[in-house]
């Protein structure tokens, strides 16, 4: 079997035995049996599994993080490899992930002679409820040796198959987890004056959260308020008693971040006065921004370059919105996070979380080598920080 079809079947195999986070153990004991078969010493912590693999020399230690966790989608691909579970789907591309790591750990076991240094292999559980990370660095995935420097990857569907995107410095955005429970009073609808209408009062604190965004914040400050469900009511003709809003809060720096949290507050308030309701407001940090650093970042483009070639390297020059709990590592130890392109037709180019999510699984062995390719590198440059 050539390397790049034992890439791809790894990938066919999890992408076909989905699980939901929290729960990735058949996924977990199959990455540790091809970790054992490398001869990888490997750890669990808890549903993740963490690998060392270390070097001929005393040196630097780079780590390589995948994703496990598989999504509550139901699949409506038509493929041999397609989802067996009803109702679970690797539709993130996470199954991707694994192959593409666990194939560079293949390589760079092959090469141990020339490792001028230590590897850490992470997969990480849970990156889709956004608790994975934190439990893997709490369980000392960065620890033994300590890990000097990180790489995550995501698979791409807007850039095409065999290229690679990069980019320095805020790669993408925090977000805030935020519910909010409006208080009434009950009245029939005929006569509105005995009760305090909760339903109203929200919509109005809906649209004042709203604007925030749009007159309160500097044009050029990129953040998004989002309220994805409300619940309340009882009754057609009767004023609503309670409801509750959930949302999200997402933007690029602290700051703006701190100010988008007390504006919120400030309504709360000012909704409670005017409309004599009563509100409580639970503001989760869900992750932080993801920052990459310049000289890692350098390096990875570079490497790029070589590896792929100048025209296959997309610099990208603006973040996302979106959000990915690879910023907790970055808050500890520098790295970089990067795009594999899968993009090869329609096809392959759905988006995340989209029910016939799939990928061009050619890009998958180039970026495990490619990965490998870079990581030699920064174990040879005495001068990254």
């Amino acid at each position: 079997m050539t390397f790049d079809t034992e890439v791809i079947n790894i990938r066919r195999h999890i992408h076909k035995n989905p699980e939901l986070s929290g729960n990735e153990h058949n996924t977990s004991k199959f990455i540790v049996s091809k970790l054992t078969e490398l001869k990888i010493q490997y750890k669990f912590i808890g549903t993740g599994v963490i690998g060392t693999l270390n070097g001929s020399k005393n040196g630097k230690t780079v780590a390589l993080r995948a994703d496990i966790d598989a999504l509550p989608i139901c699949e409506n691909n038509k493929v041999k490899y397609k989802s067996i579970k009803n109702g679970v789907m690797h539709a993130c591309g996470h199954d991707g992930h694994i192959a593409i790591v666990l194939g560079a750990a293949k390589i760079l076991q092959q090469k141990i002679t020339e490792l001028n240094g230590n590897i850490r292999f992470i997969f990480q559980p849970s990156e889709e409820t956004s608790n994975g990370a934190i439990t893997m660095i709490n369980g000392g995935a960065l620890k033994n040796p300590n890990v000097d420097f990180i790489l995550g990857i995501h698979v791409s569907p807007w850039i095409k198959t065999c290229k690679i995107g990069l980019k320095f410095g805020i790669m993408m955005a925090s977000v805030d987890e935020l519910k909010i429970e409006i208080i009434g009073t009950i009245a029939h609808g005929a006569y509105p004056h005995n009760g305090k209408d909760a339903l109203v009062a929200a919509s109005v604190l809906i649209n004042m959260i709203q604007c925030i965004v749009s007159r309160e914040l500097d044009p050029l400050e990129p953040a998004v308020i989002t309220f994805g469900k409300i619940e309340g009511g009882d009754s057609y003709n009767t004023l609503c008693k309670k409801v509750i809003i959930h949302g999200t809060v997402r933007s690029l720096n602290k700051e703006t971040r701190s100010f988008i949290k007390i504006s919120i507050l400030n309504k709360l308030k000012a909704i409670e006065i005017a409309y004599k309701v009563k509100c409580r407001i639970f503001y989760d940090k869900i992750g932080d921004a993801i920052i990459n650093a310049h000289t890692i970042t350098e390096t990875c483009i570079k490497t790029a370059k070589i590896f792929y070639g100048k025209k296959n390297v997309e610099i990208l020059d603006k973040p996302s919105m979106g959000s990915e709990d690879f910023s907790e590592y970055l808050n500890t130890t520098p790295g970089s996070y990067m795009y594999i392109g899968t993009s090869k037709n329609r096809n392959t180019s759905y988006s995340w979380h989209h029910n016939k999510f799939n990928i061009d699984e050619v890009a998958l062995p180039k970026a495990a080598k490619y990965i490998a390719y870079t990581v030699i590198y920064l174990l040879k440059k005495d001068n990254i920080s």
